[in-house]
């Protein structure tokens, strides 16, 4: 009788000897950068903020500051040198572990290279980064300059008042994201460090998978495998792959942030960018 008292107990506390997430020892502190546009700031604290805060409860130095939605990869990325600085002023960190997301991927590159940043970043992960640009650029630049202005005026005056000292230049910014731009400008120009570690992950959901993607990015997913194969509804797998690929997750771009759109999401952020940071941790960074 005892026993199923005890049991029965048991089942209806739920207590663990340890509920608190496992440890994750990195040795350097983690920034994680977003990319281009505004959709993950629907969430509180900003761009993957959520994912920040959970890398903090398995005892990570994690941040996620937020730069410029629509604006080019230097501008952005002389935000981005900024805020890195304040973490390791901040950490008293020597060094520290780059994540990036999309667009945020090329900027992290561009701080590494140009802006001699090399010496104070240890790593970094890309995650469906257009490394080889998205034709989904150029879809957009290949609209009407009637259409082109009017989305232009639109993101620009949301991309300035969504952040404090954010500036917008919606098409030039959409420009460097086309394929042309980034094989002939960008990359010959942005070459990866000796000093540092690459990483990079894709993302693939619609057209040629299994997984679901978002009814807004499906109009973008089925013209993109047609022009690069399969993709997550932004960038291909071919194009996100840069540095040790470790491989394709099931999630379309959105859905890597953690947003769904009222889209049934199987899809666990938290869990991604904390495997990550663990992968991170196991190979000394």
């Amino acid at each position: 009788m005892f026993e199923f008292v005890e049991s029965a107990w048991h089942r209806m506390t739920g207590l663990a000897p340890f509920p608190e997430p496992p440890i994750i020892r990195t040795h350097y502190p983690v920034v994680l950068m977003h990319g281009f546009g505004l959709m993950a700031s629907m969430r509180r604290g900003g761009h993957l903020h959520q994912e920040a805060m959970n890398l903090r409860a398995h005892g990570v130095l994690a941040f996620a500051p937020n730069v410029a939605a629509y604006n080019t990869v230097a501008v952005r990325s002389e935000m981005w040198r900024r805020r890195i600085e304040t973490v390791l002023e901040e950490t008293g960190a020597e060094r520290v572990n780059l994540i990036a997301h999309s667009m945020g991927g090329l900027d992290a590159r561009y701080v590494i290279a140009r802006l001699g940043l090399h010496a104070s970043v240890a790593s970094l992960v890309t995650v469906s980064t257009p490394h080889r640009g998205s034709s989904v650029a150029s879809l957009v630049l290949e609209q009407p300059e009637r259409v082109r202005t009017w989305l232009a005026g639109i993101f620009n005056w949301m991309g300035t008042r969504a952040l404090e000292d954010a500036t917008s230049d919606f098409l030039t910014s959409v420009a460097q994201l086309t394929p042309e731009y980034i094989g002939q400008e960008f990359n010959p120009h942005v070459p990866d460090h000796p000093d540092v570690r690459y990483f990079s992950y894709a993302g693939v959901a619609g057209k040629g998978t299994d997984v679901p993607i978002h009814l807004f990015l499906e109009v973008l997913n089925r013209p993109l495998f047609d022009r690069e194969g399969p993709n997550d509804g932004f960038v291909s797998v071919e194009s996100a792959k840069w540095g040790e690929f470790l491989g394709t997750v099931d999630a379309d771009h959105v859905q890597q942030v953690g947003l769904s759109f009222m889209m049934r999401n199987t899809f666990d952020s938290n869990q991604f960018y904390a495997d990550i940071v663990r992968h991170l941790a196991q190979e000394g960074f």
